[in-house]
């Protein structure tokens, strides 16, 4: 049963998915057919797009991004295999395919009875994030109760702060009652959250590097598209650098450089088809609020490659893909080279460029220091990964004594609740999952006053005054 479960999911994909999950809440919601019928279309091909332009950039840059650490020179026995292999892996494990039919139960649940506003099943497939901290745990302990425990803790962790940062996600990116939730992407906001008042105190806020300041001081060559052809040129340039002399490396620097540009160009176009599906939702939602005088502030979970082309968080990713080879080559004790993965810092930076109202100053501190630590926890949890990684098949790259993924596993807050789980210490899980329930009231209790202050702290980035639509994108 979780075979086909799993082969159903596989087989029609979040551009199948989403649009049915969309016409049956636009029915619900009491939308016209006709309008429902449209949303879920939008959805899918929103999702398409968005799928077809990554899968022609993806090889393009990941190419130059291969050879830029090739000719670093580093020797690091963690090699960094993707959150692709390490999504299959998961898939793979028997802790794993038992969580994904228990991942389903309990998302919906806790979306029907209001434990939290984010509907998660939309996104299905990033249940692998939970999925490879429990296959670890079991392996480690062959206690499956535990690590079924763990991986519901994390899921409700991450739904937590799903919600706590939809407002201000589905603000920025302009997809009404939308927000992502995968846990790998949304756990850098903890620490941007953390970091926001210390970063205004040394007055980054007053920082314009945003793409409407850069636009402002640089004219055209501050449109998205002129910065996506440097920005890809940059990329190019590193990868190349040894080979500045030969044609053939200017012609990938110069294709890199138009393939950026042509994602910064194409990719608000197609989100803007996406985000077309959640309108009649939204309209009926208010509808039903006003009617009801019962308020509930709901939201989509939606995979995060709709927030990938965005201009501040594409400039953001590809800046630090070579800060952070650079940073893995002189953190002391690391032992992770990061490779397949920083094609994702895209996706990763997202909950820190919408938390920041898109500046990218911010941006880049947070990521590199937050991204640093996680450097650390992939270097510690590589050989039990891998163990569970050769069980299925994977085999090791060449030169690699161990296998990681930079964005699953480099995960220092929900590493450490894995820690704690690891340890079978009940006074350590206790502590997690008191520390689960504290939050969750705290935020519930001050929830309105919370997203107020997001809206206040996003404003201040920009010299702008809080409102419900501040938007840089």
């Amino acid at each position: 049963m979780l075979e086909t479960l799993k082969s159903v999911f596989d087989t029609f994909g979040s551009a199948v998915f989403v649009p049915v999950m969309i016409f049956v809440v636009a029915k619900v919601l009491k939308v016209k057919t006709q309008k429902a019928f449209l949303s879920g279309l939008y959805a899918g091909v929103g999702l398409m797009g968005f799928t077809l332009i990554l899968n022609s950039y993806t090889p393009i840059i990941s190419e130059v991004v291969q050879q830029m650490v090739d000719q670093t020179g580093i020797n690091l026995p963690a090699f960094d295999v993707g959150w692709q292999a390490t999504a299959l892996v998961a898939y793979s494990t028997e802790a794993g395919m038992i969580y994904l039919v228990i991942a389903l139960v309990l998302q919906t649940v806790l979306f029907l009875v209001k434990w939290t506003n984010v509907f998660q099943p939309s996104d299905l497939w990033n249940n692998y994030s939970y999925m490879v901290w429990g296959s670890m745990v079991y392996l480690a302990t062959r206690n499956m109760i535990l690590a079924v425990v763990l991986m519901c803790l994390l899921n409700m962790y991450s739904l937590l702060l799903s919600e706590m940062l939809a407002r201000r996600w589905s603000t920025y990116y302009n997809y009404p009652n939308c927000t992502i939730i995968a846990m790998h992407n949304i756990e850098p906001g903890i620490f941007a959250l953390i970091m926001d008042p210390v970063w205004n105190m040394i007055g980054l806020h007053k920082v314009r590097m945003n793409p409407q300041g850069l636009q402002k001081k640089l004219g055209f060559l501050g449109e998205p598209i002129s910065l996506g052809l440097f920005l890809g040129l940059f990329l190019g340039i590193l990868g190349n650098f040894s080979q500045l002399g030969s044609l053939a490396s200017w012609g990938q620097i110069t294709q890199v450089g138009i393939a950026t540009s042509a994602v910064m160009a194409i990719f608000p176009k197609v989100a803007g088809i996406f985000a077309q599906a959640f309108n009649p939702i939204s309209q009926a939602a208010s509808k039903n609020v006003r009617g009801n005088n019962k308020e509930r502030e709901w939201y989509l979970g939606v995979n995060d490659a709709t927030g990938y082309g965005e201009p501040a968080t594409l400039i953001s990713g590809i800046i630090l893909i070579p800060i952070m080879v650079a940073l893995a080559m002189i953190l002391p004790g690391n032992q992770t080279l990061p490779v397949v993965d920083l094609l994702a810092i895209p996706y990763m930076v997202q909950a820190l460029v919408c938390l920041t109202n898109g500046n990218i100053a911010k941006t880049l501190l947070n990521g590199a220091i937050w991204f640093s630590l996680g450097l650390y926890m992939c270097t510690y949890t590589a050989p039990m990964f891998t163990e569970i990684a050769q069980t299925v098949g994977v085999t090791l790259p060449a030169g690699a004594l161990m296998v990681t993924s930079f964005n699953i596993l480099g995960k220092p807050i929900f590493g450490l609740i894995f820690l704690a789980f690891l340890s079978q210490n009940p006074i350590f899980i206790g502590l997690t999952i008191v520390a689960y329930f504290v939050i969750y009231f705290l935020f519930r209790k001050n929830k309105e006053a919370f997203y107020d202050y997001l809206e206040r702290a996003a404003a201040k980035n920009n010299g702008e005054q809080p409102s419900g639509e501040t938007k840089v994108a």
